[in-house]
């Protein structure tokens, strides 16, 4: 499906220069003379290289369809991540640098999205929020209790998080995967 390259979105997957690419971030810039173009960072989901383009409204570019699959997590073993197909309970593995910072948020058992081109694996879509725990969450600073002020906190899978100030060790949160940021105190 051709779409105008002023409608990418963060998350397409497009067809660019023999290749498929994710778009990751977008700016629309409108100069004082001149048309006005995207912007567009984009990722290579076959090799991982990233590129910058500029696109135009009058360009056009072919968004890629991709077929989806249901997986859940197995288990890790150094940068080899397995998963299984689960209507066919036929198992895979794959390098952890296909899902980036996010690889650190899977748990065992973990119900995943993967996204498939040709038959091959190019990413994988964790759930948008996990609960996690934090082991380890820095004192409140006396004097610092404005509402906007937050604190640094180490979860139970080792990435650092920034919670509000009355979040202590022990607690079970909801974090967002991809901005890695607190969201809720889980119930």
């Amino acid at each position: 499906m051709k779409i105008s390259g002023v409608d990418i979105r963060p998350g397409n997957i497009i067809e660019y220069e023999g290749g498929i690419w994710k778009a990751v971030k977008i700016q629309h810039t409108q100069p004082g003379k001149g048309g006005a173009y995207m912007q567009v960072e984009m990722k290579n989901l076959i090799d991982g290289r990233k590129n910058n383009v500029r696109f135009r409204s009058a360009e056009t570019v072919e968004r890629v369809r991709l077929d989806t699959t249901d997986f859940q997590f197995l288990f890790r073993d150094g940068d080899a991540l397995t998963f299984m197909d689960k209507q066919t309970y036929e198992q895979i593995t794959l390098d952890a640098g296909i899902l980036g910072d996010a690889a650190a948020f899977l748990q065992d058992g973990m119900d995943v999205v993967m996204e498939l081109y040709d038959e091959r694996p190019i990413s994988v879509q964790l759930p948008d929020t996990i609960e996690a725990m934090i082991v380890e969450a820095d004192a409140v600073v006396k004097g610092q209790t404005a509402s906007s002020s937050y604190k640094p906190a180490v979860l139970d899978n080792g990435v650092r998080v920034m919670v509000p100030p009355h979040i202590g060790a022990g607690t079970k949160i909801v974090v967002d995967v991809y901005a890695q940021e607190y969201v809720r105190r889980a119930d």
